[in-house]
C-alpha cells in the first residue's frame, strides 16, 4: 500500500473503490439517467429512458415502435455520445425496447433533502473527523474535510424515524 505522502482527489479515490468492486457500470448508469437529456437531447430524452447496462450492452425503453424504428437508425450516435460522455468504452451495443414509462420523471436533487435534515454537527464528530484527516499535509484542505465529513456524518436521513433498532 501507498504512503500517505501523496493526497489523492476524492474522485480518483472513489473510481478505484469502485472499479475493485465492480460498480463502474452501476454509477455510470445513475449518471446516465441523470444526464440522459443532455447526452441524446430533449426530443429523443422525452421518448426514452435508458434502464440498465448488461454486458456491455445499454438497454433503452423507448415510448412505441415508431421510436424505436427511428432509433434503431441512430444507434452509431447515441453509442458514441453514451461512451464519450463514460469517457471509456462501457458500452458496445445498445438495446431499444418499447416499455411503459413517465417522460416526465423528476428527480429531487438530493441538496434538498439533505439541508431539511441537517443538524450541527456534535464535538464527538468533529474530533472522530479530525482523526481520519491527520495524514493530510495542507492545514486548511485537512480542516476542510475534516468540516465536510463531521456535516455529512451528522445528517440524518429522512426515514430515520421509521427505522427500527
Amino acid at each position: 500500500m501507498r504512503g500517505q505522502s501523496k493526497l489523492d482527489s476524492f474522485g480518483i479515490i472513489l473510481a478505484g473503490v469502485a472499479h475493485r468492486l465492480g460498480l463502474e457500470s452501476k454509477l455510470f448508469e445513475a449518471r446516465l439517467r441523470r444526464h440522459w437529456p443532455d447526452i441524446v437531447g430533449e426530443p429523443i430524452a422525452t421518448h426514452t429512458r435508458p434502464d440498465q447496462i448488461r454486458f456491455k450492452k445499454l438497454h433503452v425503453y423507448v415510448h412505441n415502435s415508431v421510436w424505436l424504428q427511428q432509433l434503431t437508425f441512430l444507434k452509431p450516435v447515441l453509442l458514441e455520445k453514451v461512451n464519450g460522455m463514460a469517457g471509456d468504452q462501457l458500452v458496445t451495443e445498445i438495446v431499444l425496447r418499447i416499455g411503459e414509462f413517465s417522460g416526465e420523471r423528476k428527480v429531487n436533487p438530493p441538496s434538498a433533502t439533505v439541508e431539511e435534515h441537517a443538524s450541527k454537527p456534535s464535538a464527538e464528530l468533529l474530533r472522530e473527523s479530525a482523526l481520519h484527516t491527520q495524514g493530510i499535509q495542507d492545514p486548511a484542505l485537512r480542516e476542510q474535510l475534516a468540516a465536510v465529513m463531521a456535516q455529512a456524518l451528522s445528517v440524518t436521513p429522512p426515514d430515520s424515524s421509521r427505522r427500527t433498532p
